[in-house]
């Protein structure tokens, strides 16, 4: 597996940990469902920009 790849399942189980302590401390419950699932295509929309732009040097294929 690249390292752009072990990064992103890295954020998305930091992502995980994060709404398992949200959702344990009842602060899911006072977002909602809809603002939860915004916040989470957000930040996973941010890990794939992470891991895509330290993914090392772009190379052009011809």
């Amino acid at each position: 597996m690249k390292w752009t790849g072990i990064y992103l399942v890295g954020y998305v189980i930091l992502m995980g940990g994060v709404l398992a302590a949200l959702w344990q401390l009842d602060v899911l419950e006072t977002v909602g469902t809809v603002w939860t699932a915004i916040g989470v295509i957000i930040a996973v929309g941010i890990g794939i920009m992470l891991a895509v732009s330290s993914s090392g040097t772009k190379e052009n294929v011809k």
